[in-house]
């Protein structure tokens, strides 16, 4: 197994700018009306990619042994289908109870 060497505090600065450029991203992002149309997506997106750099950086997932990446990253893609596929299944009836009522 191969050592890598434990990131410098440099590497944890920068990573923790990258942080504050996308949380302001995000909130940037809620506040402007062009984008309400896509909102939902852009703000999930931006949290996969802040998720990941913590997740790789700070829970030190990057460095580990690729089997932990695994265990990690399964149990959260499931979940991550459980509730997208929720998700889709409560708007839909959302729509469908508000369809039926306007008749």
């Amino acid at each position: 197994m191969n050592e890598q060497s434990h990131p410098t505090a440099g590497v944890y600065l920068r990573v923790a700018a990258v942080l504050v450029i996308l949380t302001v991203l995000e909130v940037g992002v809620f506040y402007v009306p062009a984008f309400r149309a896509v909102l939902v997506p852009v703000l999930l997106v931006l949290s996969a990619a802040k998720f990941t750099l913590v997740a790789m950086f700070y829970m030190h997932l990057r460095a580990d042994s690729k089997f932990f990446t695994f265990l990690f990253g399964v149990p959260l893609l499931l979940a991550v289908g459980v509730m997208v596929a929720l998700l889709f299944l409560f708007l839909g009836a959302l729509t469908l109870r508000g369809a039926a009522g306007a008749g």
